[in-house]
């Protein structure tokens, strides 16, 4: 079964209202089974075409992940890339920055992480943090050690998204595919999901009061997502809107998209040379002796 992901593509300058983007996803299998059976398929071929994307080593791909707490990112990684060989993947998970980080720009520490030719770079939450939980809390700006006219320019969540966007253009131009999913949850769906790190011992560690105050600014975070999605949503490094309330259904509409997003790059194993065949001639000879 192959899914239309093309239908989760957020269009290049156009305005954004999650409110007409679903946060569930029409039923894709009939059951567990079904969805246990298809989503193994799609880790077949992701580990498949990862062995040829390592071979060929022409492109890097990075995976960037954003959602709301309890959207689903950290299962949908472990999910969906559990059949790639961890030498060509590598996952950073971008909390908040440290002192050494506040004193670079804001695109310092995830460059320093960017995946080499050949691999597959993971960012579970990423730059974008930077105009999305700081634009939320602008005082966290102060902590960024910016000029005060900085902080005061109007135009800086432009700028940013300026930033970003050149930013991902130059990673294009250099051989890196971005590909950026947005994990779509519903407020009731996230106070479901709270309510279960309670009641599971093994889940405690969760949640916190913190959690629960940042669900009071949802309206702030999701405009935000709003102008971010709406503003560095491009060709080269498309954002796709995920409908996240059935974790099942999500992962497999993000293994589709990531395996679309390396048959792009066209993997293929490096051609054999002449003078290479010539090398392998002589070690078979060496090898009969």
């Amino acid at each position: 079964m192959t899914i239309d992901s093309k239908i989760y593509h957020v269009p290049p300058g156009k305005k954004l209202d999650l409110s007409k983007w679903p946060t569930v996803a029409p039923t894709l299998t009939k059951s567990k089974k079904d969805y246990q059976n298809l989503l193994q398929e799609h880790v077949k071929d992701l580990s498949a075409l990862q062995q040829l994307h390592y071979a060929s080593n022409r492109h890097a791909l990075l995976l960037i992940f954003q959602g709301m707490d309890t959207a689903g990112k950290d299962g949908a990684i472990r999910h969906v890339m559990s059949g790639i060989n961890p030498q060509g993947c590598e996952v950073f998970s971008f909390k908040q920055p440290s002192a050494e980080e506040l004193e670079h720009d804001f695109l310092w520490r995830t460059v320093c992480r960017l995946p080499e030719r050949g691999r597959i770079g993971i960012f579970n939450r990423s730059y974008y943090e930077e105009v999305l939980v700081v634009r939320v809390h602008p005082e966290d700006l102060r902590n960024e050690g910016l000029s005060q006219q900085l902080q005061d320019d109007k135009s800086k969540w432009d700028d940013r998204y300026r930033s970003i966007v050149d930013f991902e253009k130059h990673l294009d131009r250099n051989s890196t595919r971005v590909v950026k999913v947005f994990l779509h949850i519903s407020k009731e769906e996230q106070r479901k999901r709270f309510l279960a790190r309670i009641d599971d011992p093994e889940k405690n560690w969760k949640l916190s009061l913190a959690d629960i105050h940042e669900r009071k600014f949802w309206k702030a975070y999701v405009k935000a997502y709003e102008e971010c999605l709406s503003a560095t949503s491009t060709h080269h490094a498309p954002w796709y809107v995920v409908p996240a309330d059935n974790k099942d259904d999500a992962r497999l509409i993000v293994s589709q998209i990531v395996l679309d997003a390396l048959k792009g790059l066209k993997p293929s194993y490096p051609a054999t040379t002449q003078k290479h065949r010539a090398e392998l001639k002589s070690i078979r000879k060496m090898l009969a002796k």
